[in-house]
Order: structure tokens, then sequence, then C-alpha cells
């Protein structure tokens, strides 16, 4: 178990449009993020989780809904994450293949 579940990207907004208490988290750079996002994202880059506190993300145990441009980084953000205690970490890919538009 990597200590966290990787869920489509259908599931993600299921929970987008239905869900409550979560927070999706956008590990891209903050020029990627700047270039379009998904709405309600917060910017949390890749190389800033790094064992120190996360201000944006200060429940542990909440619902996060990670991504980023493809799938590569967003399951590394999962699994430091994941090592640093949190536990409701679904990643759900990348925008290269979201379809339910984005914000800028």
């Amino acid at each position: 178990m990597n200590g966290y579940k990787e869920i489509t990207q259908e599931k993600a907004w299921d929970i987008m449009e239905h869900g409550k208490g979560f927070v999706i988290v956008d590990v891209r750079t903050p020029e990627e993020y700047g270039g379009g996002h998904i709405r309600g994202a917060v910017n949390v880059p890749l190389e800033t989780i790094d064992g120190r506190e996360i201000p944006e993300l200060p429940d542990k145990s909440q619902e996060l809904l990670v991504y980023c441009r493809s799938g590569v980084r967003s399951k590394m953000a999962s699994e430091k994450l994941a090592a640093q205690g949190y536990t409701g970490i679904e990643e759900f890919g990348g925008v290269l293949t979201w379809t339910h538009g984005l914000v800028k």
C-alpha cells in the first residue's frame, strides 16, 4: 500500500460536484497553475512538500484530491503527503486528460 488511493478522473469529478470537506490540490509549478487549473484548487508545488507543515493543508485527515499535468508528479506528491501523515489522499492524474474545464 502506497498510502494513497488512485481514483479515476470521473470519480474525482463526482466528488467535486457532490462531496463536502475536500481540498483539490494542484502540485504543478505556480506558473503552470496560473496558466489554468481546476476550479477551487490550491497550488502546493511538489517541491514544497518536504516534511514541513503545509499551511494550505492543515487537516491531515481531510480528503485531498491531488493532480498535476500528466499524473507523474501527483503520484510523487501523494507519496510524500502520505509520508507526512496525510490519510485522505486520492490521486487522479493530470490536466492533460481532464475534460471538465480549467480556470485561470
